[in-house]
């Protein structure tokens, strides 16, 4: 297989549950992506605007896929005006891509307390150093922030700062694309039809 020509994805092989499809494609991601759960977020704010912007997707279930960031963030504030978002997977050595559309919501503080243990010791202090996407006057003086955290929680454990924690998005919609050759990709639409999920193949 070259970046020039990927093996086709017929209707066939997919399972009917995309959450399942999802972790066979993530799986397989996983061998050759360095970061497979690196994913962008595109979120709408309250005047309208699009942004964009790469997330880790740290976790998911059948409750949906989850991010951190500060609440305080551009992203944060625009998920608080519009609840909304959508995700996209990118794995180019495999010529896939999986788009996923639902509604955010914010975890629990219990659950993102247990992720923010799980963080090296280093990210822990730097969600309180950071006031995230805001201007700063110097490298120097996010470097002195650093150092005093550090010092104040050294010989114990660093809490989570309430500005920080985790969001979930609920998929309402999963698109799994296939690069195919002369651009005639394969593309299949999961969508919600009651309980379960319908299956369309979109064109290129």
């Amino acid at each position: 297989m070259t970046a020039e020509h990927f093996e086709p994805l017929s209707e066939s092989e997919l399972d009917h549950d995309p959450l399942v499809q999802f972790g066979v494609w993530f799986a397989a991601a996983s061998e050759v992506v360095r970061l497979p759960e690196a994913v962008a977020i595109a979120t709408v704010g309250a005047d309208g605007r699009p942004s964009l912007r790469m997330v880790l997707a740290k976790a998911w279930d059948d409750r949906g896929f989850v991010f951190h960031t500060h609440y305080e963030s551009p992203k944060a504030l625009a998920l608080r005006a519009n609840p909304f978002a959508a995700l996209l997977f990118y794995w180019d050595p495999l010529g896939r891509q999986v788009r996923i559309v639902g509604a955010v919501e914010k975890v629990s503080a219990e659950e993102s307390d247990r992720y923010f243990s799980t963080r090296p010791r280093g990210g822990q202090i730097g969600a309180h150093a950071s006031e995230q996407s805001r201007p700063i006057e110097s490298r120097a003086l996010l470097d002195q922030r650093v150092a005093e955290l550090t010092a104040k929680y050294e010989g114990g454990p660093v809490p989570r700062p309430p500005s920080w924690g985790g969001f979930r998005l609920r998929p309402e919609s999963f698109e799994f694309w296939q690069s195919r050759d002369d651009r005639l990709h394969d593309r299949f639409l999961y969508s919600r039809d009651g309980d379960s999920w319908k299956i369309e193949r979109l064109q290129p």
